[in-house]
């Protein structure tokens, strides 16, 4: 399974129609659509598909057409990303109208191919599952736990400052979870 970590815009026209296509990060996916309606409200559509994973690994899927005729926007939009085995990623596309009906098939093209071009524009990397993490520490460490969480190029979700101690929250891969037990005992 392959993901994206930042989001990338490609452009497309067919037919006077302008489709601009974002493939973005799941976490981000409220956030630009709501940007992306703001900055374009004369756009004639904006619609999206996304998929991602659940608590218990299932996969979550959903588009939405944005007032095209039903199926022809959302759903081959999430077909690509499907054929892909594309996850924890949306893509959305801002459709200008250019005044030449495409048709149902024309649609579903133009979608597809929208969403074929976005993706191959993007770098995707393999999706590799994450554990939480939590853990403290006492304050004299926290140097030392920053180093090599900068080093490994590891980033938290959460650091808290406790009273006498600091509450970390990480999400680590196996690989991840072997390094810093390595990291831990060297200490």
């Amino acid at each position: 399974m392959l993901l994206t970590s930042k989001t990338t815009s490609k452009r497309y026209e067919v037919k006077k129609s302008l489709f601009i296509s974002y493939l973005t990060p799941i976490k981000e996916f409220k956030s630009l659509l709501k940007d992306l309606k703001k900055e374009h409200p004369k756009a004639s559509h904006i619609i999206y598909a996304y998929r991602t994973l659940n608590e218990y690994e299932q996969i979550v899927e959903n588009s939405s057409d944005d007032g095209e005729p039903k199926g022809c926007a959302g759903a081959p939009t999430l077909a690509v990303l499907r054929g892909d085995n594309i996850i924890e990623s949306a893509v959305i596309t801002v459709r200008y109208f250019g005044g030449v009906k495409l048709g149902t098939g024309g649609m579903i093209r133009a979608y597809t191919n929208a969403c074929q071009e976005v993706i191959k524009s993007s770098k995707l990397e393999t999706y590799e599952k994450k554990f939480l993490v939590t853990f403290d520490i006492p304050y004299s460490l926290n140097n030392r736990y920053e180093h090599f969480f900068n080093s490994e190029k590891i980033s938290y979700l959460d650091r808290k400052f406790e009273t006498n101690s600091i509450l970390w929250s990480l999400h680590l891969t196996k690989d991840d979870i072997e390094r810093f037990e390595k990291f831990k005992r060297s200490l």
